[in-house]
């Protein structure tokens, strides 16, 4: 075989593997998740943790630099030496596609956290409903215990490396009940990219070949430490965005710091109260009513946000990420996220808050 078509060849037998990896996920949780994954994160975080910047978002920077100008370079060969280029192109993704898996993406095909942590996958109108009720007494709570005043929204008196360093404490704490989330050597950057993000409706993201866990810092700062814990349990090597959504939010709750068990309650509200809205809208109207005007401010605050950046280019990268996530083990796509309401209601089932 001539050496162009190696590389192109390799990225075939990698698709086909993975095919076969899917249905071996013990495999995958043992040797991998929980054996290779866990020294190659830590290599990374410990040799790159303690850069100010992003390395990942520099590396990205240049790399989109030079694929452009390749692009460039090639511009007027293209119909006549397209193969080659063709070839050229399929080479260079076969290596990102090998060191993508090799680094994170491995961990799409582990255990699932439902089965790790015997939480059902099911549940009813009726369960949905207690727990919304006690999530919107617990947010209350909250909320009135920081403003001393149900009507004013909760602001943050945090800087956002603050919220870095806070948010081990509550890793810290739900490690101490499951040693499985057990966090170390924080890793965790204001993206470079925050703008573009932005535009693009994201709150952040792990870079899987560096390891460091990048947040969008230009959104409200009230969700910015559950934004951060959800990145942060990607790193520790859970794929799926509903699982680091209910890691993240355990994670929040569980901190000794009231402005950041806030941040995890009020964004779990907001997802169930999406919940509602699709369900019954009479019901998700009747819930509102019994929320703190300064929650809903909050909440208010979010939506103004997002919507100041809303242009088709968000649109695209939507429908571009959701059928990413569903090649890579999550069927439900974009809407994996709100699907850790499962969880939530599941586990705290029998249990207060």
């Amino acid at each position: 075989m001539k050496r162009k078509y190696i590389l192109p060849s390799f990225l075939l037998i990698q698709i086909v593997i993975l095919k076969i990896v899917a249905f071996f996920p013990e495999f995958v949780e043992r040797f991998y998740s929980n054996g290779l994954y866990l020294l190659l994160a830590k290599f990374s975080r410990i040799t790159l943790g303690k850069i100010p910047f992003s390395v990942g978002d520099c590396i990205y920077a240049v790399l989109i630099f030079l694929i452009l100008k390749w692009f460039w370079n090639n511009r007027k060969s293209w119909k006549l030496n397209w193969k080659n280029h063709l070839l050229q192109f399929l080479s260079i993704i076969s290596v990102f596609y090998f060191l993508f898996h090799l680094f994170w993406a491995f961990n799409y095909y582990r255990e699932p956290l439902f089965e790790k942590m015997s939480i059902q996958r099911e549940y009813s109108d009726a369960d949905l409903l207690v727990f919304t009720k006690k999530l919107i007494a617990k947010t209350n709570a909250i909320q009135n215990q920081i403003t001393k005043n149900d009507s004013l929204k909760v602001v943050f008196p945090y800087s956002k490396k603050e919220v870095f360093d806070m948010n081990l404490k509550g890793y810290k704490n739900l490690s101490a009940e499951y040693d499985f989330f057990n966090y170390s050597h924080l890793s965790v950057k204001k993206s470079l990219f925050s703008l573009p993000l932005t535009y693009m409706g994201f709150g952040g993201y792990l870079n899987p070949f560096t390891n460091e866990a990048q947040v969008n810092y230009l959104g409200p700062m009230y969700s910015f430490p559950m934004t951060t814990n959800h990145e942060m349990a990607h790193q520790m090597g859970y794929a799926s965005e509903s699982e680091c959504n209910f890691i993240g939010f355990l994670a929040s709750v569980k901190n000794d710091d009231l402005y950041v068990q806030y941040s995890g309650y009020s964004l779990a509200l907001r997802y169930c109260l999406g919940n509602w809205h699709v369900r019954d809208e009479k019901k998700f109207h009747e819930l509102l009513q019994t929320i703190h005007p300064g929650i809903l401010k909050n909440f208010q605050e979010s939506e103004d946000f997002w919507k100041e950046y809303e242009t088709p280019i968000e649109t695209g990268f939507h429908a571009f990420y959701d059928n990413f996530l569903k090649l890579n083990q999550q069927k439900e796509g974009m809407d994996s996220y709100s699907k850790y309401v499962n969880l939530m209601v599941n586990y705290y089932k029998g249990k207060e808050l």
